[in-house]
């Protein structure tokens, strides 16, 4: 099925949804299995994005990045420019995380499709009418891919 078939899809169901109740998003119980393809260009995609998402985002080995991002990196993130430089920049000053075994982010899904790869996952937030309180939903990273090193990057991301 073609990514925006996917979309599609999924967009009508969140639509159909009912507006009172809210089921828990929750990411599988191995997130890292979900980074495979028996294709072997978008096995190699979906390997490059695990990385990004271990390596670089969970465990600040920003000194790597080279590995996995191009060095012109298109940012469609209001909050970071674009350029791999600029990325190490924002990101890099976050201490390494000494234990990166596995991935911990709570992925919900990986999708992937020619040069893409898109990757849903569960994020928490608070209730806005009682911060005591919170609730999750689906956060959307998707990454377009230049011989296996992410050239352009997408999210949900507002200005801060």
């Amino acid at each position: 099925m073609r990514l925006h078939t996917s979309l599609f899809v999924f967009a009508a169901c969140l639509a159909a949804a009912p507006l009172a109740a809210q089921e828990p998003v929750k990411g599988v119980a191995n997130p890292e299995s979900l980074f495979t393809d028996k294709d072997p260009k978008l096995n190699a995609n979906k390997q490059a994005t695990l990385h990004i998402m271990k390596d670089l985002l969970q465990c600040n080995h920003w000194d790597e990045a080279d590995k996995w991002l191009t060095e012109r990196y298109l940012q469609h993130n209001p909050n970071v420019s674009s350029g791999r430089a600029n990325v190490v920049k924002f990101f890099g000053t976050r201490p390494k995380t000494a234990t990166c075994d596995k991935l911990m982010t709570p992925v919900v899904a990986v999708i992937a499709d020619g040069d893409l790869v898109m990757v849903a996952i569960s994020r928490e937030y608070k209730e806005p009418k009682d911060p005591s309180k919170s609730y999750t939903s689906t956060w959307f990273d998707m990454w377009r891919f230049v011989n296996a090193k992410a050239d352009e990057h997408w999210d949900g991301a507002t200005k801060q």
